[in-house]
């Protein structure tokens, strides 16, 4: 039976960066070695993060004045990271999740943190809008997908202070304005790479204006100095998002991520409203193209688990929801084909006809 991937992370990955991946792991270049086993200095490796970061640069447009450096710890680290280089006194946050809420906390260890506003009171069913950012904050902080509850900002935010973007589950899914922003960062394991590595972005003149010591490992311009191997990178990982990057670009680039997955979602939510059994928990405006949540609608909401072992039979993976949200959640990255979609709307569909 064909599995259909909608794990929301680590998550679906073109099959071909799989396969391509499998034989370095075996024999790297034809050198008789294991990628895992040669020195990430050596002259075989070299060429796999240069090509990487040029890729990086040329399918996002990029401008000059930034770096693009592979880092460990997941978003997670960058949490901290972040107010470490950039905070000096005050930052503003907005709140559209449990990973805005986290990045949120890690930086009042830094400075005064402004929350300008909230999602939280409605279980984060929508973004909000209409919010003032302060003047005087050393930047403001966004999460532009939220994977557990299923909202996306699917624009480059236009404020007159410095942008800082966790892009961890929707980066290379659709055009960016690299210039509106002093640092984009985000864990790979969504729309890139397995886990492992982390991209951050970064504009240069930015760094070296916080007053505090940063530890080494911390400091950003520790790892654009050394060309991302200041330690050893996870050369798996990198390897891996080098064969991604080169993929989109044979794909069409951003551009056509962006087509394929607004079909995808297009696709997926006329389902959900169609269908009478279930329901969206998105407010409609800012649905995530990425991670599309539903629930049964309440009068059918003791066929949850049967419809969860029934979709489970048929092939699909990975769509259970999050706790916070319960329900399901259909995970539809950049190598998510429209194919597997279409599979799970049949599934729909078809315990429709049952009940």
């Amino acid at each position: 039976m064909k599995k259909h991937n909608f794990n929301a992370g680590p998550s679906i990955l073109p099959r071909e960066v799989i396969e391509d991946t499998a034989k370095a792991i075996l024999d790297f270049n034809g050198i008789g070695l294991s990628l895992m086993e040669i020195s990430h200095r050596s002259k075989d490796f070299q060429p796999v993060v240069d090509e990487a970061v040029a890729l990086f640069k040329e399918i996002l447009n990029i401008p000059d004045g930034y770096s693009v450096i592979f880092l460990g710890g997941g978003a997670s680290l960058e949490f901290c990271m972040v107010p470490y280089n950039f905070l000096e006194k005050k930052a503003a946050y907005l709140n559209t999740g449990t990973w805005a809420k986290k990045a949120m906390k890690e930086a009042k260890a830094f400075g005064e943190v402004v929350e300008v506003a909230s999602s939280a009171d409605a279980n984060y069913t929508f973004i909000p809008k209409g919010y003032t950012v302060p003047a005087d904050v050393d930047y403001f902080h966004i999460t532009t997908n939220n994977t557990i509850f299923g909202t996306e900002i699917k624009h480059d935010i236009d404020v007159n202070v410095p942008v800082i973007a966790d892009m961890s589950s929707d980066i290379f899914s659709r055009p960016v304005d690299v210039s509106k922003y002093i640092c984009i960062y985000g864990g790979a394991q969504k729309n890139l790479a397995p886990a492992g590595v982390t991209f951050v972005i970064v504009k240069n003149d930015a760094l070296g204006k916080v007053t505090r010591h940063i530890p080494t490992m911390l400091n950003y311009q520790t790892h654009i100095d050394g060309g991302s191997m200041f330690n050893t990178p996870p050369v798996v990982p990198i390897y891996s998002a080098l064969l991604t990057l080169r993929w989109i670009k044979a794909q069409g680039g951003v551009k056509e991520m962006e087509r394929r997955a607004i079909e995808r979602a297009d696709m997926l939510y006329s389902e959900i409203d169609r269908n009478k059994l279930f329901v969206g928990t998105a407010a409609p405006e800012d649905r995530s193209r990425m991670n599309l949540c539903f629930v049964m609608a309440p009068e059918y909401k003791e066929l949850e688990a049967d419809f969860q072992k029934f979709a489970t039979e048929r092939g699909m993976v990975g769509i259970k929801g999050h706790r916070s949200v319960g329900g399901f959640r259909a995970s539809c990255y950049n190598a998510m084909p429209k194919e597997s979609v279409q599979a799970l709307i049949d599934c729909m569909r078809e315990f429709e006809k049952l009940h």
